[in-house]
C-alpha cells in the first residue's frame, strides 16, 4: 500500500533505539526523509543506515528534550537539511528507574526528571515545530504514548502519570491546530521489548525479594499471559506501522484519537 509520504519530512524524537527507529525505518521505506533526535551518542550512526538503506535524505541529531536549546538547535539544523518538517513523532521518553509500588516507595523528589522529560519535554517539542507543521499544509503529530497512561501503572507511576498527561495533551493540541489542518494522535504501545521496558523490569527486579525474582524473559512471559489476550509480545516494528499510517493522507480524518497497539490488553467498551 501506497502511503503517500514520498519526499515528506518526519522528525522522530527517540529514534536511535526502540519503536523510534522502527517507526523511523518506516517512513523512509514509504520514501519519506527522516531527522531523527536523539540523546543517543550513535544517532548519526543510525541516520546514516537509514540513509545507505532506503536511499533518502537523513539527518541525525543529539537533543535533549529537557533543554530549550538544544531543541532550537535541533530545528536549525534540521532545517539546514530540509524546506520543510511535515510530520512529528515523539518518542522520547524514560522511567523513574524505581520500583514505585506502593507508590510511598517514592519521594516526590523521585517523579521530577521523568515529568521534566515527558511531559515538557512533549511541551517543548511540540511548541517549537507546530509552526512548522501548519506551514507544511500536510501536518501531522504522532506521540508515543503507553497504556500505562489508561490504566495505571504500579509499576512505575511517575512514567504512567507521564503517559496519561501525554495523552491528554495530544487531544488539546489536536483541537487548537485543527483549522491548520494539522491532525495528532497518541498510539500507545502494550508490551514491547526495549530498553525501556527493560527498565521496569529491573527496577521490579531490584526491589523484589530474592527469593521470587524472575530473569526478564520469565518476567515478560508471566506479564505476557495475565494480560495479553493475543498472548505474545507487541513489536517495535507493529507500533511503528500504526504510527507512519496514522501520519498519511489515508488517514485524513483522524485526529484527537488514542489508539492502543496492545495485543487486546486495554479494551474499551
Amino acid at each position: 500500500m501506497d502511503l503517500e509520504l514520498s519526499d515528506h519530512v518526519a522528525v522522530v524524537t527517540g529514534g536511535a533505539s526502540g519503536i523510534g527507529l522502527a517507526t523511523a525505518h518506516r517512513f523512509a521505506a514509504e520514501g519519506a526523509h527522516v531527522a531523527i533526535w536523539d540523546l543517543d551518542p550513535e544517532v548519526q550512526q543510525r541516520a546514516q543506515e537509514i540513509q545507505d538503506r532506503y536511499g533518502v535524505r537523513t539527518v541525525g541529531l543529539r537533543v535533549d528534550v529537557s533543554m530549550d536549546s538544544s531543541i532550537a538547535n535541533a530545528i536549525l539544523k534540521t532545517q539546514e537539511s530540509f524546506d520543510s518538517i511535515d510530520h512529528l513523532v515523539h518518542s522520547a521518553a524514560i522511567g523513574s528507574s524505581k520500583f514505585g509500588f506502593p507508590f510511598t516507595n517514592l519521594a516526590p523528589e523521585d517523579w521530577k526528571r521523568t515529568l521534566d522529560v515527558n511531559i515538557l519535554g512533549m511541551v517543548r517539542v511540540a511548541t517549537a515545530l507546530s509552526p512548522m507543521l501548519v506551514a507544511s499544509r500536510t501536518g501531522t503529530c504522532v506521540f508515543v504514548g503507553s497504556v500505562a497512561g489508561q490504566i495505571g501503572s504500579q509499576t512505575d507511576p511517575p512514567y504512567s502519570a507521564s503517559k496519561a498527561a501525554m495523552i491528554n495533551f495530544a487531544q488539546c493540541m489536536a483541537k487548537d491546530l485543527a483549522t491548520h489542518d494539522v491532525r495528532v494522535n497518541t498510539v500507545c504501545p502494550g508490551m514491547v521489548q526495549t530498553n525501556l521496558n527493560r527498565s521496569v523490569w529491573q527496577a521490579w527486579y531490584d526491589r523484589t525479594d530474592p527469593a521470587e525474582r524472575l530473569d526478564y524473559e520469565a518476567w515478560g512471559d508471566r506479564k505476557i499471559k495475565q494480560l495479553i489476550p493475543l498472548g505474545k509480545w507487541q513489536t517495535p516494528e507493529e507500533v511503528a506501522a500504526m504510527i507512519v499510517f496514522l501520519s498519511s493522507p489515508l488517514t485524513g480524518s483522524v485526529t484527537g484519537q488514542t489508539i492502543n497497539v496492545d495485543g487486546g490488553y486495554v479494551m474499551h467498551w
